[in-house]
């Protein structure tokens, strides 16, 4: 009994251990960005609607094409006379003859059907299902832009916070230092007790905010695991380093020029202009007639064609030319005309907006880069005075020459001159994954 007992807590613990395991995870950013692409239903069903437009183009333009239809068909029909009376008589009685029906008929249909002119209808209208695949596709490479950003920003976000986390529990050890170093100089008669709970209100203080990173951590993961897809209460690990503020752009005006040609959002814009131009090329169809050559094959038995009708499969063939042409349709081409030219007119005024918005967007993101790239030169820099501050006031108060209170200073200083720092390198990530996306860089996805 006692054996199986402890076979039971092992396997308990192993148990444990392996959920415990099943929920820790080392990734790089390369490596959530991958998950994130195949885990996220929004980008799925976006990828659907690029497909669906895509099927729906190749739909409308096998219009321009022949079209071939087989029919087939068998009819029972009920016995009946066919007889025609002769105009003279013999001995009273007119003569008369008799046409007999077959009572199984088979028929069989080949029907040939091709577009010749349609004053360019079909040829409009397989124009708009291809621009309107290609800028459904644009869309699908824009939210999967979109997606690779948020990505990168909860992965950053996260690594940001687990540092602030660390800062906190490291300010918390110096301060619990501090506060035992000054209780031994007071029992010593050295500090006064307004020392000593100065350090303690500064140690509470410190115990704050490591309570309020670990919240902010717990908040990151959750918001990254949400974002990238896995379960909640997944623990991650962050495995990629930041980069080096080495990343060199051209200048704004070749950055304007490559955001115009790059950019899926705008591509999808232009393409949709070129959709609402070929709507305006259909609608003026209207006016214009429709000319189809048609063609059919028949295997029957009976074959209509043949007279007298034959209880026997006969084919025969004809060719044709149809000729269609609106002559009065209450005015409908002229409204469907209107429609499309002012649905014309809006998808350049959009297009127009989107320029401006864009040259905006990439002038906003390349000098927020340029700002993050001399701020975290700057940061580095009060990170070091703030380490060679707490050095000396360290010193100078352990030789009885500085003030409790200028060591306290000196700890908070550096705890932010911490903080500061690995902000600034946080933002500089984002504000170049920014900048990028907002060029259409795709060499990251």
């Amino acid at each position: 009994m006692r054996r199986k007992t402890i076979v039971d807590i092992i396997t308990a613990t192993l148990l444990l251990c392996a959920v415990s395991w099943a929920q820790e995870r080392t990734l790089t950013l390369e490596e959530s960005i991958a998950i994130g692409l195949q885990n996220s239903p929004a980008l799925h069903s976006s990828q659907m609607k690029a497909d669906y437009a895509e099927a729906k183009s190749g739909e409308t333009s096998a219009n321009l094409y022949p079209s071939l239809k087989v029919q087939a068909a068998y009819q029972r029909l009920s016995s009946v006379s066919n007889a025609i009376a002769l105009p003279f008589s013999f001995s009273g009685v007119s003569p008369e003859i008799s046409f007999p029906t077959p009572e199984n008929n088979y028929t069989t249909k080949a029907a040939l059907q091709q577009p010749l002119y349609t004053g360019g209808k079909l040829s409009g209208a397989a124009d708009i299902a291809k621009y309107s695949a290609q800028a459904s596709q644009k869309d699908f490479e824009k939210d999967k832009a979109d997606l690779i950003y948020n990505i990168t920003s909860a992965y950053w976000n996260m690594y940001r916070a687990q540092e602030a986390k660390q800062f906190a529990d490291e300010n918390v050890d110096q301060v619990s230092a501090h506060l035992s170093d000054i209780q031994n100089r007071f029992a010593q008669g050295l500090a006064t007790k307004n020392d000593v709970l100065k350090v303690q209100v500064q140690l509470s203080s410190s115990k704050l905010n490591q309570t309020d990173a670990e919240n902010t951590l717990t908040l990151a993961m959750l918001s990254f695991n949400s974002t990238v897809g896995l379960p909640l209460d997944t623990h991650i690990a962050i495995a990629s380093t930041l980069t080096p503020t080495s990343k060199e752009f051209p200048q704004l005006k070749e950055l304007l020029a490559d955001a115009s040609g790059q950019r899926p959002d705008m591509q999808g814009m232009e393409l949709r202009v070129k959709e609402a131009e070929a709507g305006v090329s259909v609608a003026r169809g209207g006016w214009l007639p429709q000319l189809f050559l048609t063609g059919n094959y028949y295997y029957s038995r009976p074959n209509q064609r043949y007279f007298p009708q034959q209880d026997k499969f006969l084919d025969s063939w004809d060719v044709g030319v149809s000729l269609q042409f609106d002559i009065w349709n209450n005015l409908t081409t002229v409204y469907q005309t209107s429609e499309a030219e002012a649905q014309y007119q809006q998808s350049k005024d959009l297009l127009r907006t989107m320029k401006d918005a864009v040259t905006l967007d990439v002038t906003q993101n390349y000098l927020s880069f340029e700002q993050a790239k001399r701020k975290i030169q700057m940061t580095e820099l009060n990170v070091e005075q703030a380490n060679e501050s707490y050095r000396v006031a360290k010193q100078t108060f352990e030789a009885g020459m500085a003030t409790n209170t200028d060591l306290l200073d000196a700890e908070v200083a550096l705890l932010q001159a911490k903080l500061l720092h690995v902000q600034a390198q946080v933002d500089y990530e984002l504000a170049q994954a920014r900048l990028e996306k907002s060029i259409g860089d795709v060499s990251t996805q």
